[in-house]
């Protein structure tokens, strides 16, 4: 339910992830989802204290992005750069990686180094041309940054990247409902998921015809 709702009414979502934790508070899932509908509702120190209990129990670092993010809305920024830099990011999953880079990148926002901020969002994931779940938040935070230095024509054409990539990962979503589907400035789904940027279209799997094969 806490699912359902996370989106449309994030506060009843938190009510139902609460009933949860009194009834199953030892599992990692369930204090996972307390945080994050704390997160959603602007609860940034019950999502800590959730966030630091799902790590504890489930030892993953897979919400380290929402850690940083929430030391930030309880205004330390510092020490959300701390909690960022604690962990080896080529253990991380490249999504979460991804995202880390968004919240490091805001954190050095809030400390006033716009420069170092666009450093942080210097990663392999952050190709213009393909596209990856990731990519559209990650191109626009750094259209934020860019516009933050002034550099307006570089932050538009990086909002436009945004925008392009979202179009893509939509199209390539439901690519299994149609044979083919032309989108402008799409071209190939690869085998990582991901979508090249170009002029073009986007090939289907035919559900009958072995994986790998297009139409």
């Amino acid at each position: 339910m806490a699912s359902r709702f996370i989106d449309e009414d994030p506060a009843l979502a938190h009510q139902h992830a609460l009933a949860a934790s009194r009834s199953a508070g030892r599992i990692a899932i369930v204090r996972e989802t307390v945080a994050i509908t704390a997160y959603a509702i602007g609860d940034f120190a019950l999502a800590l204290r959730e966030l630091r209990t799902h790590r504890r129990i489930s030892g993953s670092d897979e919400q380290l992005p929402l850690i940083v993010d929430s030391e930030r809305g309880v205004g330390r920024p510092d020490r959300a750069l701390e909690e960022g830099r604690a962990v080896d990011r080529s253990t991380l999953p490249t999504a979460v990686r991804a995202q880390l880079a968004i919240a490091m990148s805001g954190a050095r926002l809030d400390l006033g180094e716009p420069e170092r901020a666009l450093q942080e969002l210097d990663i392999p994931e952050a190709d213009p041309d393909r596209a990856f779940e990731w990519s559209p938040a990650l191109f626009a935070a750094r259209a934020a940054v860019l516009e933050e230095l002034g550099r307006d024509d570089e932050a538009a054409e990086w909002f436009r990247r945004a925008e392009i990539a979202a179009e893509a990962l939509d199209a390539a979503a439901g690519v299994a409902d149609r044979e083919v589907i032309v989108v402008e400035e799409i071209d190939l789904v690869d085998d990582e998921g991901g979508v090249d940027v170009a002029s073009g279209v986007i090939p289907v799997q035919d559900a009958d015809e072995d994986e790998g094969e297009e139409r």
